[in-house]
């Protein structure tokens, strides 16, 4: 199953750090990461592999929820079947 990270937010050092280790500590693969930077404003998008973990997209998002709240950016995950249709035109 893939999925996607989402994170926004004002850049400061041990965003990316931050995202991957939750993502290692669940056993999530990292498959594409792209990043960009608008002024101070950071925006990340992962596209991530839940193959080998044994973690739910849900415990994933809470943790990854509550680390955002604590350095002060946004950070969430959805499967890819729903963010498509999110994005959808």
């Amino acid at each position: 199953m893939k999925a996607i990270v989402s994170v926004i937010g004002l850049d400061k050092p041990g965003i990316v750090a931050t995202v991957s280790t939750i993502l290692a500590d669940h056993n999530v693969n990292i498959t594409d990461i792209s990043q960009s930077y608008a002024q101070e404003f950071f925006t990340m998008i992962m596209v991530v592999d839940f193959e080998r973990s044994n973690s739910t997209i849900k415990q994933v998002n809470e943790d990854l929820k509550k680390a955002g709240e604590k350095i002060g950016i946004f950070m969430s995950i959805q499967h890819e079947d729903i963010f498509r249709a999110m994005h959808r035109i």
